[in-house]
C-alpha cells in the first residue's frame, strides 16, 4: 500500500507547481463550503465580470483602446442589469402573483379532471386511488400556504438583504473590470515567479470555461427570448414567466427542459383544453426544445468540453447539496472546471513525453 501511494504522489504531485495548486483547490473548495453562502454576491459579481472582460476583449481586439472597451463593458453590463431589473422583474412578479391568484381554481379543474379518470379508464384508476390523491394535494397545498404565510413574516431581512445585493453587485462588478490589472497581479504575488504549469492550467481553464459561459448566455437569451414571442403570439398567459423558466432551464441540460416542460403543458392544457391551439403551443415549445438541442447547441458549444449525460447529473446533485438553488445553477460550469483541471493535471508522464 505503501508504494502505491509513493507512486501516486511521484506521478502526481512530484512537482511544486501540482502542489501548489491542490492547495489552492482545497482551500477555495473549504471556502465555498463554509462561507458561500456569505460569498455568494462576490462570486456572482466575479463571474459577471470575467464574461463583460470578455466583451472588453473582443472590442480591444477591433481596435478600441483598453480603458474604453471596459468602460463600454460595464456600461453595456449595468444597461442589461437595470433592464431586467426594471423592465423584465416587474413583468414576471405581475404575472407570478396572477398564477398564485389563480392557483385554487387551475386545482379546482385538475381535481374535477381526476375525478373523470376512474369513469374514463376503469383498468388503470379506482375512485379509491382517485380520493386518495386529491386528498393528499389538497394537504399538500394546505402546507403549501402555511410555509408561504411563515416566509412572507419572516422574508424582511431577506428582501433587505437583496436590495443590498441589488447595489454591491453592480459596483463589485464595475471595480472588478477597472482593476482588472491590480487585482490579478496581487494573487499572482502569492505564486511562485515561474509557474509554466499554472499557466497552462490556468489558459485551459479560461478557454473552456469562456467557451461555456459565453455560449450559455447567448443560449439563454435565444431560447427565452423565442419561447416568450411564442408564447406571447398564441396568447398564453403568463408568456413572459414561462419564456423566463424555459431560458433558465437550458442551464441544467436534460433536467431543466424536462422540469420546465410540466408547467408550460399545464398552462396551455387549462387555458385552452385538448384544442388545437393547445397542439400548436406544445408543439411550437418542442419544436424550440428540438432546435435547441440540435441545431443551437452544437453550434454555440463546438469547441466547449462535452460533458457526459452522467457526469451532468452527477454535478446537479453534488453541487445542488451543498449550495442549493446556487449550486445547481453553476453545477455544469463548475464540472466544466474539473474536466478541465483533471484534463490538464500535471503528471510524471506528461512531462516526460514533453521534456
Amino acid at each position: 500500500m505503501k508504494e502505491v501511494l509513493t507512486r501516486w504522489y511521484q506521478r502526481y504531485l512530484s512537482e511544486e507547481e501540482a502542489v501548489i495548486l491542490l492547495v489552492m483547490l482545497t482551500v477555495a473548495f473549504a471556502v465555498m463550503l463554509f462561507f458561500g453562502d456569505i460569498l455568494a454576491p462576490v462570486l456572482v459579481a466575479v463571474i459577471l465580470a470575467y464574461l463583460m472582460q470578455g466583451v472588453a476583449n473582443v472590442l480591444r481586439q477591433r481596435g478600441l483602446p483598453g480603458e474604453l472597451s471596459v468602460a463600454f463593458s460595464t456600461l453595456l453590463f449595468l444597461g442589461g442589469f437595470f433592464a431586467v431589473l426594471f423592465g423584465l422583474a416587474p413583468l414576471v412578479w405581475r404575472q407570478l402573483v396572477a398564477l398564485v391568484r389563480e392557483a385554487p381554481a387551475i386545482i379546482e379543474a385538475w381535481r374535477k379532471v381526476l375525478v373523470t379518470l376512474p369513469e374514463e379508464y376503469p383498468v388503470f384508476f379506482t375512485q379509491q386511488q382517485v380520493n386518495e390523491l386529491t386528498a393528499a394535494i389538497q394537504a399538500e397545498m394546505a402546507s403549501v400556504g402555511q410555509i408561504l404565510v411563515t416566509k412572507g413574516l419572516s422574508s424582511i431581512p431577506s428582501v433587505l438583504a437583496a436590495i443590498v445585493y441589488l447595489i454591491l453587485i453592480p459596483l463589485m462588478v464595475f471595480f472588478f473590470l477597472k482593476d482588472r490589472e491590480q487585482l490579478t497581479g496581487w494573487f499572482a504575488s502569492f505564486l511562485p515567479a515561474k509557474r509554466p504549469l499554472l499557466e497552462r492550467i490556468w489558459s485551459e481553464l479560461n478557454l473552456q470555461f469562456a467557451n461555456y459561459a459565453r455560449g450559455k448566455g447567448i443560449e439563454v437569451l435565444i431560447i427565452g427570448g423565442a419561447s416568450y414571442v411564442v408564447f406571447a403570439i398564441f396568447s398564453l398567459n403568463y408568456a413572459a414567466l414561462l419564456g423566463l423558466l424555459v431560458g433558465f432551464s437550458v442551464i441544467v441540460p436534460y433536467i431543466g427542459a424536462a422540469l420546465v416542460t410540466i408547467p408550460v403543458v399545464v398552462v396551455a392544457y387549462f387555458q385552452f383544453g385538448v384544442t388545437p391551439d393547445f397542439y400548436w403551443v406544445v408543439g411550437a415549445y418542442l419544436l424550440i426544445q428540438v432546435l435547441d438541442g440540435n441545431v443551437l447547441v452544437p453550434l454555440l458549444f463546438s469547441e466547449a468540453v462535452n460533458l457526459h449525460p452522467v457526469a451532468i447529473v452527477i454535478a446537479v446533485l453534488f453541487f445542488g447539496g451543498l449550495w442549493g438553488l446556487w449550486g445547481v445553477f453553476f453545477a455544469i460550469p463548475l464540472a466544466t472546471l474539473v474536466n478541465a483541471i483533471l484534463s490538464a493535471w500535471p503528471s510524471s508522464d506528461s512531462l516526460a513525453v514533453s521534456s
